[in-house]
């Protein structure tokens, strides 16, 4: 179902209890690709391409701490709010609006 709010396509993907806390849930197929939402400790929602800009890797099955994921094949770490790497290393992982209304996670695309 969708959503149009201020001009701005919203998606109900799932509801928030349906994201383990420090795990991920994936939305496939969509015209972007594949697209992560992580949900951390504090209960922020994030939601990124699920590619790492190193080599590809799953960002879905990556480690959540904080506010960053760690790429489950090289280690990289990424931060959820904006995707970029965390240096040394450098890249971007496209990331996407999500907010959370009435315990839904909703995606912008």
């Amino acid at each position: 179902m969708t959503t149009t709010i201020d001009n701005a396509t919203w998606h109900r993907i799932c509801a928030l209890e349906d994201i383990p806390v420090l795990g991920s849930r994936v939305v496939k197929s969509t015209a972007h690709g594949d697209i992560a939402i992580f949900r951390n400790r504090e209960d922020e929602i994030f939601a990124m391409h699920d590619k790492c800009p190193h080599k590809g890797g799953p960002l879905s099955q990556g480690i959540v701490s904080g506010r960053t994921v760690t790429c489950p094949l090289h280690n990289w770490k990424i931060q959820l709010d904006n995707g970029e790497a965390v240096a040394p290393d450098v890249g971007c992982s496209r990331p996407f609006a999500v907010k959370v209304e009435d315990g839904t996670v909703l995606l912008q695309l």
